[in-house]
């Protein structure tokens, strides 16, 4: 496995292909504060999660085998773009991610 998703009930779906990614992330319009957020996480550490802020989402990048790298955000961001972020980081690719996030 080279990458997985989790949805808002903290449920693991390996190598979402991207109707499965857009499935997961339309869950987001049932959060609340006990399941705020989706994930993407590759198997190289990268995670990238989604909460809902309003039209837009906002977004978490981090390294979750890096404790001491700083996680940063990104907001205002389009369900469309989301996509697009997922759909990088599941094939490892993370400049597009880092640049954005002000790496």
């Amino acid at each position: 496995m080279s990458y997985f998703m989790t949805d808002l009930s903290g449920t693991s779906v390996e190598e979402p292909d991207e109707a499965m990614m857009r499935t997961i992330l339309d869950g987001l319009a049932d959060a609340d504060d006990e399941h705020p957020d989706v994930s993407l996480t590759h198997e190289n550490g990268w995670s990238l999660s989604a909460f809902p802020s309003g039209e837009l989402l906002w977004l978490l990048w981090e390294n979750l085998d890096e404790p001491d790298a700083p996680p940063r955000q990104l907001s205002g961001v389009s369900k469309d773009e989301v996509l697009r972020l997922f759909g990088l980081l599941a094939a490892g690719d993370t400049a597009e991610i880092e640049r954005l996030a002000g790496s």
